[in-house]
């Protein structure tokens, strides 16, 4: 016998009011998004068509500028960093964000109006209100987030100088580097790292001049205060009267450079400069200091760096070394980075000098613009107080466009160290030849009559008897990052 199965009963036929107010709702969630997409759209479609009219003008020149500014700053990043200092356009674009912000929020709850949610429904007045909700939410919270963005990017360019630009000298810009070891036990920043970059003007090629701190009896820059105290080299009248005293000496006779206040940091640097200068025999652009605890923190903020480390370095100060980074290639970063950049508790200086040039090569090379902008939020807090430079901002964007074409070459070093010059009682005449040597050699051209010969070391790792600098060369032969015409190549 068949069985009985009761058919389904038909559902009800929608009425007309169920069918009217399905129609205001997709109306509405209809309004709201074209907000979302063009703002204005809704208000134009049926609203304020004036309200409308302008912010789609709004919207659409943001968009054609948006483009435009992103083309640019790809193609010509150092022009983009130019025309944003000097326009002041980030303090602008910080304020249309905001602005933006408060518009698009505005014309977001004048959709959910005009879609007229009283006429709802209650459930979808309520799914209309969330989502009109989670819209305004996230518009307001990407354009404020940009702001954030802007001001972060507008409070890292504002530790640059503002100061008067400087040309190129011979055809180069002459940057020195220092890096500065400040601590409770010491007063003041000791210049412990210093490098010159010499940097091509047109084609960026740079060769860095390694300055050891321990560097004695040299001159100063003609003419400079600090040549006028010692017309014969740098005799302070105490033990160990070396490079980097020359800061703290300065300081302690503030009044000698128009200074009155006693450690002055204005009369330490211009002291430093003039004693640069005199070494190198080159004029100097700009000077950048990095305190090497804040180095730490920079390090952390691009994500480190890949360093090939030859022996163990100890992490530690000599009779307190609390472990060592073992030998291989790997990514450094942070405390690890910094300590191999700083260590000597079992090398020596000069190692310590070849290794700083490596981590400069290896954050040259590796680390892309698009890094900087993926990390440039934790990059400026890393820099804050820790970065001091009278590079001006209208010229960051110069720089810009020389590191990126630094990127691409070769890098030469030459380094005024042992074997090659004698840290105690150097040769002016000779070390300016050297680094004469170094630029003309980088620049394809010879120097007249051949300047001083250089010294060629072999590409071999240290043997075990030898210390553990970590680096290619030795204490006795010379470190091969510290002379060299291809500086990846040597480390």
């Amino acid at each position: 016998m068949a069985t009985f199965t009761p058919a389904t009963p038909a559902p009800a036929p929608m009425n007309l009011a169920d069918r009217a107010a399905r129609v205001r709702f997709r109306r509405a969630v209809t309004l709201m998004a074209f907000t979302l997409v063009a703002p204005g759209s809704a208000q134009l479609i049926t609203g304020n068509r004036r309200v409308g009219r302008v912010a789609l003008r709004i919207w659409f020149t943001t968009i054609v500028l948006g483009v435009t500014a992103l083309v640019v700053a790809y193609e010509f990043p150092g022009f983009a960093v130019r025309q944003v200092v000097v326009l002041h356009l980030l303090t602008i674009a910080r304020l249309g964000l905001i602005a933006g912000a408060i518009g698009w929020v505005y014309l977001l709850v004048d959709a959910w109006r005009i879609g007229q949610p009283l006429s709802l429904v209650r459930q979808q007045r309520l799914m209309m209100t969330g989502v009109n909700g989670v819209m305004c939410f996230s518009v307001a919270a990407v354009l404020l987030y940009g702001s954030h963005m802007a001001g972060t990017t507008n409070d890292f360019l504002s530790m640059f100088g503002t100061g008067a630009a400087t040309g190129a000298h011979d055809g180069r810009y002459n940057v020195l580097l220092l890096g500065g070891d400040s601590g409770a036990s010491r007063v003041g920043m000791r210049t412990d790292s210093m490098t010159v970059a010499s940097i091509d003007a047109d084609t960026g090629k740079t060769v860095l001049i390694g300055l050891p701190r321990n560097l004695e009896n040299f001159t100063f820059a003609p003419g400079s205060v600090m040549a006028k105290q010692f017309p014969h080299g740098f005799d302070c009248g105490i033990p160990n009267c070396e490079l980097n005293a020359v800061s703290t000496w300065a300081e302690d006779h503030p009044k000698l450079f128009g200074k009155t206040d006693v450690g002055d940091k204005t009369a330490g640097m211009e002291a430093t400069l003039s004693a640069i200068e005199g070494v190198t025999g080159l004029k100097i652009n700009y000077w950048a200091m990095v305190d090497l605890q804040g180095f730490r923190d920079l390090s952390k903020a691009i994500g480190g760096v890949t360093i090939d480390v030859r022996q163990p370095i100890a992490v530690g100060k000599t009779g307190d070394i609390k472990g060592y980074i073992p030998a291989g290639k790997q990514k450094l970063e942070g405390n690890d980075l910094l300590w191999y950049a700083r260590s000597r508790a079992t090398s020596d200086d000069y190692s310590r000098m070849a290794r700083q040039k490596c981590v400069m090569n290896a954050m040259l090379s590796q680390i892309s613009p698009m890094d900087v902008v993926r990390h440039f939020d934790a990059l400026e807090k890393a820099t804050t107080g820790t970065i001091s430079t009278d590079l001006p901002g209208s010229e960051v964007g110069r720089f810009v466009d020389l590191a990126l074409k630094a990127r691409s070459q070769k890098m030469a070093t030459v380094s005024l160290v042992p074997p090659v010059v004698n840290t105690a009682d150097p040769s002016m005449p000779k070390v300016h030849a050297l680094i004469a040597n170094a630029i003309a050699k980088s620049e394809g051209r010879s120097v007249p009559g051949g300047g001083a010969k250089k010294k060629h070391h072999h590409h071999a790792v240290s043997t075990a008897g030898q210390m553990g600098e970590g680096s290619l060369g030795s204490y006795q032969s010379g470190y091969t990052a510290n002379q060299t015409s291809n500086l990846g190549a040597s480390c």
